[in-house]
């Protein structure tokens, strides 16, 4: 197993985090492939649209997000790979006028290619576990929203990142995938064919 291509998939992917979260938007379209997609919870589509609504979100949200990214697990196979990636989205939000904190565990699930000597990623799917949401400071207004709202409409595995992006405008997009669902095994086995083709 080569080594540096190992490395040149997990630096992409850490640099893929670095960049959105600072908004470096030209070199955040450059870890992908131009043909690239990417599935998240807000959107599905071709990765160039996704870098430019991410653009125009950070420009008009006073929100703010960090992806942390942990350590890609990859598997090589000539010029393909697939790397697996541990996630947690940290979004900081004001919610009924209260500032608070909502962190989405999850993974990444990514195809990556060497074209012309370089790699990049050709497809990102984001698999989600579990979330959460606290006040940044306590409060009986923040335990009185939280037992008046109804958070029901949402899967358990991205309930509150769900409504806190629904709440800032954004459509959810279909299908999300949840962890240990026939929609993440169905993407494992599509990856994994696609992997050891010829």
């Amino acid at each position: 197993m080569n080594t540096s291509d190992r490395l040149d998939c997990m630096d992409l992917i850490q640099a893929w985090a670095f960049y959105r979260d600072q908004g470096r938007w030209a070199e955040l379209l450059d870890t992908f492939h131009p043909d690239g997609t990417i599935a998240v919870t807000w959107f599905k589509g071709a990765f160039v649209d996704f870098v430019e609504a991410s653009r125009k979100a950070a420009a008009n949200s006073k929100s703010l997000s960090k992806h942390q990214i942990g350590w890609p697990l990859v598997s090589l196979r000539g010029d393909r790979a697939m790397a697996e990636t541990s996630i947690a989205i940290l979004g900081r939000a004001s919610l009924a006028g209260i500032l608070v904190d909502n962190i989405s565990y999850g993974r990444f699930l990514d195809r990556l290619e060497r074209r012309n000597g370089h790699w990049r990623i050709t497809e990102r799917v984001a698999i989600y576990e579990k979330d959460r949401i606290d006040p940044v400071i306590p409060s009986e207004l923040f335990n009185r929203f939280m037992a008046e709202t109804d958070f029901s409409a949402y899967p358990e595995a991205y309930r509150y990142l769900a409504y806190r992006l629904v709440s800032a405008g954004r459509t959810l997009a279909s299908p999300i995938v949840v962890n240990a669902s026939a929609e993440a095994d169905a993407l494992y086995r599509r990856y994994s064919e696609w992997l050891m083709q010829d």
